[in-house]
């Protein structure tokens, strides 16, 4: 058996690994028109902070490497120009000779990856201007920082990679700009959830510049729509990347919606004895079932395995993605699973929110406190996404929520798990027992939560709302949702007579605790309609700020 591999970095690798393993008779030929396989491209940016010493660690495999263990045969620096699934051949192009040649195989596997998307703007020619996807980038970016020593950068995009640049470019000394067309920096994430990022950077001296379309890039700047200058040295293009899938296309392939190659969960292509891999194709989401594109090392590594596997025989299957992320920006950390707020009511879901802020591990131990977004299904109460911001902790809790989704867990399982559990490491009741306890009481106890979004439409639209701030008086005095009455907790019982039982009723505190026992209070003393606001005055100082820009 003729096994021929597109490509070798994650998926490529993995494909070719597991390949081999399976079968020791089967030649293996990997092509990479790059020099650098198998590398941490996820590593780049921290090798361009010094928090990685060298570019080696990244890249620490060559061919040789895999021709002694496995027995694996990569030619880099050759390029495949073409497929014929109809003959089953391709035709490659020795790119340090020129010399162009034919091959054939008995299974192909497509590991092609994605490229850095580059938009259409006058002047990203420059020699100061970047993209961060491979090695070669990397080693350009770094090769520009030593040589020139940039005061003053600016990033486009504010994505995963455009913000570890941020935090790497920051601890170099250089004073960095982040412009993003959208309204908002993390298009992953919510709006209500961004703010704190947002805020964050700020606090360290970031300029964030959210809602702008750029004009040019100059030598030293870059010049917005507006005809404002943003101070810029080095320039970096952080707008996402797309799918390399013309070389599958022009041989028969079919591509989903994304412009990416639709396999099924073999990972097998249209084309008999083709197979595709990694960043160059689509997935299929677990909560939705529906394609979604989400180019990640881990998914590429993960469906590499799965596609060398089905080549060979194997019986693994694809069982979808949840886009599962996270990154970390000047000691903050950012993780994400699953839905968003937005998704899921895109999706159709009658989506149940929750907002919680608690401490990775207690405040005696040095605990810092996260804020936890959590997305329900209201019908059926199943658990669909969790957005996470906070110092420490995150990646723990991100990856139970992730375990959660992907076996349907609904939000009254997520009480009953069984984390562990010691001062140094978490609370007693863990910040995911809390966010289960609170979508629970939202969905099936009869005591529901009101966004800061939501409160704020209606009071702007007139609705008649009673909203109790339950805070001690000097905290209401110091600043209150506008419209609140100042009731503190100790005095709500004495001053139930004086309410209306049957208004629309909105109780709060700093975070939601104090707020959720008035709402108590009120439910069991007649009141109809009492919504506890979600994240309390935190969040809605976060979400009302926002929209003040």
């Amino acid at each position: 058996m003729k096994i021929i591999v597109i490509g070798a970095v994650a998926a490529g690798t993995s494909a070719a690994a597991k390949a081999r393993r399976n079968s020791e008779d089967a030649q293996i030929t990997i092509y990479e028109k790059d020099s650098y396989i198998s590398y941490s491209g996820c590593g780049m940016p921290y090798f361009l902070s010094k928090a990685v010493a060298t570019a080696e660690e990244l890249a620490p495999r060559d061919p040789a490497f895999f021709r002694s263990k496995y027995n694996i045969e990569i030619k880099t620096r050759h390029e495949v120009l073409s497929i014929n699934p109809d003959e089953k051949t391709i035709l490659v192009k020795n790119l340090a000779t020129d010399h162009v040649f034919p091959d054939s195989y008995d299974t192909l596997i497509l590991a092609i990856g994605a490229r850095a998307v580059t938009p259409p703007i006058p002047g990203r020619e420059g020699a100061h201007v970047f993209t961060l996807r491979n090695i070669n980038d990397m080693l350009a970016i770094h090769s520009f920082l030593e040589e020139k020593r940039p005061k003053s950068a600016a990033i486009i995009g504010t994505g995963f990679i455009g913000l570890e640049m941020c935090e790497s470019l920051v601890r170099l000394g250089v004073s960095v700009t982040l412009l993003e067309k959208l309204p908002q920096v993390t298009p992953g994430l919510d709006p209500d959830m961004a703010v704190y990022v947002e805020a964050h950077l700020k606090k360290n001296g970031i300029a964030v510049k959210t809602g702008v379309s750029i004009a040019s890039i100059e030598a030293t700047s870059v010049v917005l729509a507006d005809g404002t200058t943003v101070p810029a040295e080095l320039v970096l293009l952080s707008t996402g990347v797309r799918p390399n899938s013309e070389l599958a296309l022009a041989a028969g392939v079919t591509l989903g919606a994304s412009g990416a190659i639709l396999v099924n969960e073999r990972m097998e292509t249209n084309q008999p004895g083709i197979f595709a891999c990694g960043d160059c194709i689509e997935e299929f989401h677990i909560v939705t079932g529906k394609q979604v594109y989400r180019p990640l090392g881990s998914t590429a590594n993960k469906t590499g395995r799965i596609a060398g596997d089905c080549a060979t025989g194997g019986n693994l299957a694809y069982r979808g993605t949840l886009g599962t992320g996270i990154f970390r920006v000047l000691g903050l950390t950012v993780g994400q699973t699953g839905l968003t707020e937005r998704e899921a009511r895109e999706a159709g879901y009658d989506a149940a929110i929750c907002h919680s802020t608690k401490p990775d591990r207690p405040e005696y131990f040095g605990g810092k406190e996260m804020v936890i977004k959590a997305v329900a299904d209201r019908e059926t109460g199943r658990l669909l996404g969790a957005q996470i911001v906070g110092e420490a902790g995150v990646d723990k809790r991100i990856d139970v929520f992730a375990t959660a989704i992907t076996y349907g867990a609904k939000v009254e399982d997520l009480f009953y798990l069984d984390l562990a559990y010691a001062p140094p490491f978490s609370t007693t009741k863990d910040p995911v027992l809390y966010t289960g306890m609170i979508l629970e009481n939202a969905i099936h106890g009869g005591r529901p939560l009101m966004t800061a979004q939501e409160l704020l439409a209606r009071t702007e639209a007139g609705e008649p709302v009673t909203i109790i701030d339950t805070r001690a008086p000097a905290q209401y005095e110091k600043a209150h949702v506008e419209g609140a009455i100042s009731i503190p907790l100790s005095e709500l019982r004495a001053a139930i007579e004086s309410l209306d039982k049957d208004a629309v009723t909105v109780t709060y505190c700093n975070k939601g605790v104090t707020g959720n026992a008035a709402q108590n209070i009120l439910l069991l003393n007649g009141f109809k309609h009492v919504y506890n606001l979600s994240g309390g005055m935190n969040q809605y100082r976060m979400v009302k700020n926002s929209r003040k820009r």
